[in-house]
């Protein structure tokens, strides 16, 4: 008989990014030590740039010193992509989950996100797909509504997927998103002709568009503030 799959989803609201990263760091350790089991965080970051371990920092476009006038922060990270962007009205996936356990591999992971996104899209009228060869992500044509960038550790996983809608899109005008140059960005609510719900709605229907797809039987919702306290300390 097969086992229930079981998913527990941290509900975190707007994080800081160092504050979600230490926290990512933790429950990757407790999932090694099989102190958790799967866990998905849900959430949203302030006006922030991210690059990835490439340090592909050159398409950043304006000067670091610069970044404090337009709002936002840059730091970087060891989750594979180049450079991208986080902020309001974006919702954020990160899984810390064990692909041993699932028996699927690096490629399939990524698979997997992407059709997240794609069935996101879908379910308000939108026909996305995955990025040609070299381009990372899901697309709307030629213009980018996710974006992906994982890191995996012993078979555990961590950062994820940021889902485009409706973020401020003036911030990817000062990077090359993703690498990627002379492509747009876009959104769920440019894209679609649907009247979109409260985005707490959409982001609990991004979670389930991820539990779906990775096959998981049991969501453990989980919603306070003090679990990104209590994770950095």
């Amino acid at each position: 008989m097969r086992v229930l799959r079981s998913l527990e989803v941290l509900k975190l609201g707007v994080v800081n990014y160092l504050d979600a990263l230490k926290l990512q760091e933790k429950l990757v350790l407790d999932r090694k030590s099989h102190r958790i089991c799967d866990t998905l965080l849900s959430l949203q970051h302030p006006p922030t740039y991210t690059v990835g371990k490439r340090q592909t920092v050159h398409n950043l476009l304006i000067p670091q010193s610069e970044l404090e006038q337009i709002g936002a922060e840059l730091h970087y990270t060891q989750r594979g992509g180049d450079i991208t962007f986080h902020g309001p009205h974006q919702a954020i996936l990160y899984p810390i989950i064990s692909l041993r356990d699932m028996g699927i591999g690096a490629r399939s992971y990524v698979e997997k996100m992407e059709r997240t996104m794609i069935e996101m899209a879908a379910q308000y009228g939108v026909k996305a797909c995955p990025g040609q060869t070299g381009e990372t992500g899901v697309w709307v044509g030629e213009r980018k509504i996710g974006a992906i960038g994982v890191r995996i550790s012993n078979g555990i996983t961590s950062h994820g997927l940021a889902f485009n809608i409706d973020p401020d899109l003036t911030y990817f005008r000062y990077i090359v998103p993703c690498g990627i140059a002379d492509k747009e960005v876009t959104s769920l609510r440019r894209e679609t002709d649907s009247v979109l719900p409260a985005e707490e709605i959409i982001q609990e229907q991004l979670v389930s568009c991820f539990s779906r797809i990775f096959g998981y039987d049991n969501l453990i919702w989980k919603e306070d503030d003090s679990i990104v306290t209590d994770g950095t300390e």
